[in-house]
């Protein structure tokens, strides 16, 4: 099991929220090459968000609120 310190995990979840629009974004290109193995990373980098939003509501739930709106 990852071990993350509190400040890093809020941190996370921005960043993995980012990566995920980001490729979603990319997907869009009509010029992009190579889209099978983009789609198959923003399968698993949606995975690995979804796996850290709910550690961070495990998180959230023992010291508050500490991002507004990323649900």
């Amino acid at each position: 099991m990852l071990e993350l310190s509190d400040a890093v995990i809020p941190l996370l979840v921005h960043a993995l929220r980012d990566a995920v629009r980001y490729n979603e974004q990319l997907l869009q290109s009509e010029t992009l090459r190579n889209r099978d193995e983009y789609e198959e990373y923003l399968v698993e980098v949606s995975q690995l968000y979804a796996e850290v939003k709910t550690l961070y509501k495990k998180f959230e739930a023992d010291v508050g609120n500490f991002i507004e709106d990323i649900w």
